[in-house]
């Protein structure tokens, strides 16, 4: 065995994806939202692994398996995986790849298919000496990365602040429940602003490309994650709110949240791992790590082992003791009983590979999750603890959190968006009142185009935004649509946020991700350009749909996510 360490990941956000098995030939371009999106490159770039000489694969030197190994973790992991075994991407192992051969896989790498493998080298993204490199280097046995275990964790564990020394009340005299927790990408930190001034608050130091923002269930705690598995706490009652504690729970992650549960409140945390596949249960009040279990076995449908199954999103259960695991490749959502640690009872429910993000209904007892590569939302009952639907929706639902919102036929319906077309799905949640409606997909209505990546309502508003940052037309990934609910029909009512933000240079000006207020009469957009361009937050009247403010402040660098403390303390989109 001989280790091998590579240089430093890049932070740009490219595509991704060189999918198919090797089935056809084809010169195609293919510049699909969802490849920009499953791209995001993987901190395990930056990770010393364990590498093989195949005496099979085509010779490379050091410096060469090196760089190869880089591009592949910044663009193609996220689809094919770390282990290249297959995840929303075909696997790219050595029975298939050393079969195709070099000069096979050159021309699928640099021209790409019509089934989604993204044109390489033609798009300019590589050149042809890359593209060659790329070829030879998955023929070569994939590179391990290494486990994170308990050890490993502890080593990372912080307690910077210990909980009898923080504050027995509320030091400061911000208005808790409306302060947004909002990511800067690149700088690897999130801005706490108050809502009621606009200003900031406290520029936080996080892991790298924060994911999500969790609240727990009292509001005093705000926990974020970041993509390189880093865990920070913070607390918003200090006179100047900021981290409590920290814990790094593996090398990726996308995922924390914490005990909900009357009689748990505050008491524990969870966070998933991308790499190694696995979660984690903390103590709530300091992050000290308490049972790791693994997530690795057998994909739903096909009933196949796969060893790399990404916890993708977790929930917190309002109706038991119990966290809400989805995972991805093998498609599972699984109930895990905290009562006792020592003894952890796990109720599994197969849903759809590929499970996502997603959010509650409005009742708060079905979790409606998306298998992206699927195409399907799954609704899990986590009263009962089953599956109350599995919905047909359109091409790779993103929903984030989705959006919920009394639609004037169909009652209580959730709507997602979608990576891959234009469409928003709207579904029945209410099997009571509105039984024949249901778990079904009761409309479908025209947005903008793909690319989208959130949606987003409240309950004290009449309208639906969704969002298209990564599609590929600047006028629509600059830009946000939104439909009057009581007149859907209608269509959609165009917002110009880049053109809002009133920016002084040549960004991005990606529009992401809406959030509204505590109050339910403004919502908030990140405005977001590349790390050495300006990027602001635009501040929207909900009723008038017109410009209200714009933060801006050099601080804010690559704002993308933004969480609202009360909202996202109680399951409020």
């Amino acid at each position: 065995m001989r280790m091998w360490k590579t240089g430093a990941i890049a932070a740009a956000l490219l595509p991704l994806a060189m999918s198919q098995a090797f089935a056809e030939e084809a010169k195609t371009t293919t510049n699909a939202p969802e490849a920009k999106y499953q791209s995001a490159g993987s901190p395990l770039a930056n990770v010393e692994m364990y590498q093989d000489i195949n005496p099979k694969a085509p010779p490379m030197s050091k410096a060469e398996f090196d760089k190869a190994r880089q591009i592949y973790f910044e663009r193609c992991a996220g689809c094919h995986g770390v282990l290249r075994k297959g995840a929303t991407g075909k696997p790219l192992t050595t029975d298939k790849t050393l079969a195709a051969g070099t000069d096979y896989l050159k021309v699928f790498i640099k021209y790409g298919s019509p089934a989604g493998m993204p044109n390489w080298g033609t798009s300019g993204e590589l050149t042809d000496d890359e593209v060659d490199l790329m070829a030879r280097y998955i023929q070569q046995t994939p590179p391990q990365p290494p486990e994170f275990g308990m050890k490993d964790m502890k080593s990372t564990w912080k307690v910077i602040v210990p909980p009898e020394q923080r504050p027995t009340k509320k030091m400061n005299n911000y208005n808790i429940a409306n302060i947004f927790s909002t990511t800067l990408r690149d700088t690897g930190e999130v801005a706490l602003i108050d809502g009621d001034t606009k200003k900031i608050i406290n520029v936080v130091k996080t892991g790298y490309a924060v994911h999500i923002s969790r609240l727990s269930a009292s509001g005093r705690y705000l926990f974020v994650i970041g993509r390189d598995a880093k865990i920070n706490m913070i607390d918003l009652w200090m006179e100047k709110p900021d981290n409590v504690a920290e814990i790094r729970v593996g090398l990726e992650a996308r995922s924390v949240d914490t005990s909900k549960y009357k009689g748990y409140e505050d008491k524990l945390a969870i966070a998933g791992s991308y790499w190694p596949p696995q979660y984690v249960i903390m103590k709530g009040d300091t992050l000290e790590p308490l049972k790791i279990m693994a997530t690795r076995g057998m994909t739903v449908g096909e009933q196949e082992y796969h060893p790399e199954p990404r916890v993708a999103s977790i929930v917190a259960s309002h109706f038991k003791p119990e966290f809400v695991v989805n995972v991805k490749e093998t498609g599972k959502t699984l109930m895990v009983d905290y009562t006792d640690l020592n003894v952890i009872a796990t109720k599994e429910i197969p849903v759809a590979k590929f499970l996502h993000d997603g959010g509650f209904d409005s009742s708060k007892r079905y979790f409606m999750v998306a298998a992206n590569q699927s195409n399907k939302i799954g609704a899990i009952d986590v009263k009962d603890g089953k599956l109350a639907g599995l919905i047909d929706v359109g091409k790779i639902p993103h929903p984030g959190r989705g959006a919920n919102f009394i639609h004037p036929k169909y009652g209580p319906v959730w709507a997602t968006g979608h990576l891959g077309d234009e469409s928003i799905a709207l579904i029945g949640t209410d099997p009571v009142k509105h039984k024949q409606y249901a778990w079904k997909m009761v409309e479908s209505i025209k947005g903008p185009g793909g690319g989208a990546l959130f949606i987003k309502s409240h309950p004290k508003s009449t309208h639906l935004y969704s969002d298209t940052p990564l599609n590929p037309d600047p006028k629509l990934s600059q830009s946000v649509a939104v439909f009057d609910i009581n007149n859907l029909a209608a269509g959609y009512k165009t917002l110009p946020i880049g053109e809002w933000a009133g920016l002084k240079d040549d960004g991005a000006k990606r529009v992401v991700q809406p959030e509204y207020n505590k109050a339910g009469d403004e919502v908030w957009f990140s405005v977001w350009s590349a790390k050495n361009k300006e990027s602001a937050i635009v501040v929207v009247d909900d009723k008038t749909l017109q410009l209200k403010t714009v933060i801006k402040d050099p601080r804010l660098i690559t704002p993308t996510g933004h969480f609202n403390v009360y909202n996202t303390q109680h399951d409020i989109y």
